[in-house]
C-alpha cells in the first residue's frame, strides 16, 4: 500500500531551472508544476509491525488432495513391509496399451518433440481429439475448440478460472470430487453444495438446483459417471438438467474423464448431446487417464467455446505451456485408436465391483448402492458411527477410515474428502484377490461392532 508522504515544493530549485526537472536535458511542458511536484515522494504506507504468513493466504486455505493423501500413505506403509491394501487411488491397475507405449518410444527419437510446441497442444492432436468427440459424443467441435492441459486437473482449474468471477457461486452436486471445490475457491468464486444422499443413488435433481439457485450462481459442475459414487445419470435425467440450466443462463462445466466406464443399462449421455443449444456455454473435461490406464502420462483436455478456449490458452501459456510432447504423441495415438482396452479393463471392472458390492452389504450398518459407472463404490457407514468398534467409538467417517487403517491395514478415502461425513470411497481398480481381501479384513473388523455408548 502506498501513500502521497510530502507533497511540497523544493525551495532549492530556482525558477531558472525548474524546466530542467525530470528527464535530464528535456524542457518540463508543465513548468507551472514544478515546484508543486518535484520534491513529491511516494512512499509505503506505515504500518504496525505484523506478522505476516509465510504463505499466500490463497494457497494456505487449499486442502490436501485426500484421496492422493490416502493413497500416499498407503503406499508409504507398503515400503515399509506392511501388508496394506489400498482402495484410494483412482486409477485403474491395467498397464498402457502397448501400441500407445510404443508411439511414444518413437516419438523420444524425433527431434521435432524436443522443443516448445504450441502451448494449446499439438495441432494433429487437437484434431484427433475432436474427432474423437464426434465419434463418442455425437456432436461436432473443431479443433480450435479444444485446448489440451496437463493432465484432467489443470482442465479442471482452469474452466473455472475462465467463466467464474470473484464471488460468483457454482453449484456442485455432492458427493463431489476433492478437487472441484478447492479450483472454484482459488478461481475466486463460491462453491455450493447440493446433497443427494444413497437413498436418491446420489442424483441430485431439478428442484433441488433451482432451490440452490441465486442471482450469483454462473455455473454447474456436472460429473456422470460420478467419482466419488459412481452414480450416472440417464440420459433423461441430463437432458432435464441441461434444458433447466440454458433456461436461467447457467454454465455448464461437465467433467467425462469416465465416460467409457458404465455398467447394467447405464448409459454415458454428453449433456451437449442431450441439449444441443448448451454449446455455447458449455465446458467439457476429458482426458485419456482413465480410459486408456495412462494416469501418469498426464494429458487431459477442456473443449468449450473458441472466446473461453483462446482465454484459458492464454493462461496455460503463462502457467506451463505445452504439454510434454511425448505424452501428447503418446495421447494422439490413443484417441485414434480403437476402444478395445478399455472393453477389457470394463469387464475386469465390472467383475470387481460386483464382489465388493455384494461384500460390503453384508456387514451390518453399511448400505451400498450399486454403482453403475467408474470404478468406485459408496457406502453409507451411517450404521456404524456411533457404535463401538473393538474399544473406540467412532463418530465420523473420517475416524472409521483411520481405524480401518490402524486394525486391519486397509486404507479407504473417508466421506469427509467428498462432503458431508458418513460414507467412506473404495476403489474396486485393483486386483481381484486384493479387493476380497481387503473387504474381508474390513468385514472381520465391523463383525465386532458393539452398541454406541
Amino acid at each position: 500500500m502506498y501513500v502521497v508522504a510530502t507533497l511540497r515544493s523544493n525551495p532549492s530549485v530556482e525558477p531558472a531551472h525548474a524546466a530542467e526537472i525530470g528527464r535530464q536535458g528535456a524542457p518540463n511542458p508543465y513548468p507551472a508544476r514544478a515546484r508543486i511536484c518535484h520534491d513529491v515522494r511516494v512512499t509505503e504506507l506505515q504500518e504496525p509491525q505484523t506478522q505476516h504468513s509465510r504463505v499466500s493466504a490463497r494457497l494456505g486455505a487449499i486442502a490436501e488432495s485426500a484421496t492422493l493423501a490416502v493413497d500416499a500413505k498407503a503406499k508409504a506403509l507398503k515400503a515399509a513391509g506392511r501388508p496394506v491394501i489400498g482402495f484410494g487411488a483412482g486409477e485403474p491397475d491395467f498397464p498402457t496399451p502397448q501400441y500407445i507405449v510404443d508411439a511414444a518410444i518413437a516419438a523420444c527419437s524425433d527431434p521435432v518433440n524436443h522443443h516448445y510446441t504450441p502451448a494449446a497442444g499439438l495441432p494433429a492432436l487437437r484434431e484427433a481429439i475432436a474427432a474423437k468427440t464426434l465419434r463418442d459424443s455425437g456432436y461436432p467441435v473443431s479443433a480450435g475448440q479444444v485446448l489440451v492441459t496437463n493432465g484432467g486437473k489443470q482442465a479442471v482449474y482452469q474452466a473455472f478460472a475462465a467463466v467464474v468471477d470473484l464471488g460468483d457461486e457454482v453449484l456442485l452436486p455432492t458427493p463431489y470430487w476433492t478437487t472441484y471445490p478447492e479450483a472454484i475457491k482459488l478461481a475466486g468464486g463460491i462453491p455450493v453444495d447440493v446433497f443427494a444422499g444413497a437413498d436418491a443413488g446420489y442424483l441430485v435433481t431439478v428442484e433441488q438446483l433451482e432451490a440452490a439457485r441465486t442471482p450469483r450462481t454462473k455455473a454447474l459442475l456436472f460429473c456422470s459417471p460420478s467419482n466419488p459414487t459412481g452414480a450416472v445419470y440417464s440420459p433423461q435425467q441430463t437432458r432435464a438438467i441441461g434444458q433447466w440450466a440454458l433456461e436461467h443462463g447457467i454454465w455448464v462445466i461437465t467433467d467425462e474423464i469416465y465416460e467409457h466406464l458404465t455398467y447394467d443399462e447405464a448409459v454415458f449421455a454428453p449433456i451437449v448431446g442431450q441439449v444441443p443449444e448448451l454449446a455455447n456455454t458449455t465446458i467439457v473435461l476429458n482426458g485419456v487417464a482413465k480410459t486408456y490406464a495412462m494416469t501418469g502420462w498426464r494429458v487431459g483436455w477442456m473443449i468449450g467455446p473458441s472466446d473461453v478456449i483462446k482465454a484459458a490458452a492464454n493462461l496455460q501459456s503463462h502457467l506451463t505451456s505445452n504439454v510434454a510432447n511425448v505424452s501428447q504423441r503418446a495421447a494422439l495415438a490413443a484417441v485414434t485408436g480403437d476402444l478395445s482396452a478399455v472393453a477389457e479393463m470394463r469387464t475386469a471392472f465390472d467383475r470387481r465391483r460386483r464382489t465388493m458390492v455384494k461384500m460390503l452389504n453384508e456387514i451390518d450398518g453399511v448400505a451400498c448402492p450399486v454403482p453403475t459407472g467408474a470404478f468406485y463404490a459408496y457406502p453409507s457407514v451411517e450404521g456404524v458411527l456411533g457404535r463401538n468398534i473393538r474399544g473406540t467409538t467412532v463418530r465420523t467417517s473420517a475416524e472409521l477410515a483411520t481405524l480401518i487403517l490402524e486394525q486391519v491395514e486397509v486404507a479407504v478415502v473417508p466421506g469427509e474428502a467428498f462432503g458431508p461425513s458418513g460414507f467412506i470411497r473404495l476403489s474396486y481398480a485393483l486386483g481381484d484377490a486384493d479387493l476380497v481381501e481387503g473387504v474381508a479384513r474390513i468385514q472381520g473388523l465391523l463383525g465386532d461392532l458393539e452398541p454406541g455408548r
